[in-house]
């Protein structure tokens, strides 16, 4: 297992990929119950993603921007995970052009339109996790 404060090359290749991350907030209940979302990864090595305006997670991390993201390769695949850690920003804009651009990345927009046009008709904000430490392991 590798520990870095940013993600690699290697790192953001793999999470472009539409894999799940399971989100676990640092205010949250105990034990941790980490949450799936879509994410993604910029070129600095931040991680966005989406959340309703009203969401528990949302709530805790407004009281404790501490988080953590992890994903991992399918079950089909070899074995590899990427482990993000740092601490989170809420930003007002941007959520629905981050949601209507992973919809496209997760979803075959043909079948699922009306869901993404549900989608976009909630409030949503843009969360940015800020890597502090970044860890991964491949085998």
């Amino acid at each position: 297992m590798q520990t870095d404060t940013t993600p690699t090359v290697e790192d953001l290749e793999f999470l472009a990929r539409p894999l799940l991350g399971f989100l676990t907030v640092a205010a949250g209940p105990v034990p941790a119950q980490p949450r799936p979302v879509w994410f993604d990864a910029a070129p600095d090595g931040t991680i966005q993603f989406f959340t309703p305006s009203v969401s528990p997670k949302l709530r805790r991390l407004r009281r404790d921007p501490r988080a953590s993201l992890v994903v991992a390769a399918p079950a089909e695949e070899r074995e590899r995970w990427v482990s993000v850690t740092g601490h989170t920003t809420v930003e007002p804009d941007g959520a629905h052009e981050l949601a209507a651009r992973l919809a496209a990345r997760y979803w075959d927009l043909a079948d699922r339109a009306d869901d993404l046009t549900a989608l976009l008709a909630e409030d949503h904000v843009r969360v940015v996790l800020h890597p502090e430490q970044v860890r991964r392991a491949a085998f």
